[in-house]
């Protein structure tokens, strides 16, 4: 994506409340992973914040915003892919559990990309939780990832 890290540092500034999530979030926590796609989960209520930035970058929404409300996801896309998560809270893969948006929003963290900007990521506990939603072989590698890193912030906090 052209200025990517531009991208990802005006959502974070543009008063919408929206997480980087997926694989993008880990490889701003120094992750060793690729991907080619951004991942956000964005509060329902600002859809429209959210595409009107997306726009300054010639992405386009797949959905109407209230037609996504109703899905709970939708893409932006253009000659690079967004998915973006709109569901107030989704089921993890046990079926059972939910995670739900605000109580990610609640615990947010602010992680520095490129020189001087940033991007807006649940805690590495709500990044766990996401990657537990689809538990396809690459999550359960994330997960392994996240609670290393998890390990290593609690050693570093008791030191």
């Amino acid at each position: 994506m052209r200025d990517a890290d531009e991208f990802v540092t005006k959502v974070s500034r543009s008063g919408a409340r929206a997480l980087l999530i997926g694989r993008r979030a880990l490889v701003a926590l120094g992750a060793p992973v690729m991907t080619a796609d951004y991942d956000f989960w964005v509060h329902r209520d600002d859809i429209e914040t959210f595409n009107e930035l997306a726009e300054e970058f010639d992405l386009h929404p797949t959905l109407l915003p209230d037609e996504a409300r109703k899905r709970g996801r939708y893409v932006l896309e253009n000659h690079e892919r967004v998915d973006v998560l709109v569901a107030r809270a989704v089921s993890l893969g046990d079926g059972i559990t939910a995670v739900a948006f605000d109580e990610l929003w609640s615990e947010r963290q602010y992680i520095e990309v490129g020189d001087r900007d940033e991007a807006c990521l649940p805690s590495i506990e709500g990044l766990i939780l996401t990657k537990r939603i689809a538990s396809r072989p690459k999550d359960l590698e994330d997960i392994r990832f996240l609670e290393l890193l998890a390990e290593q912030e609690q050693q570093a906090d008791e030191s």
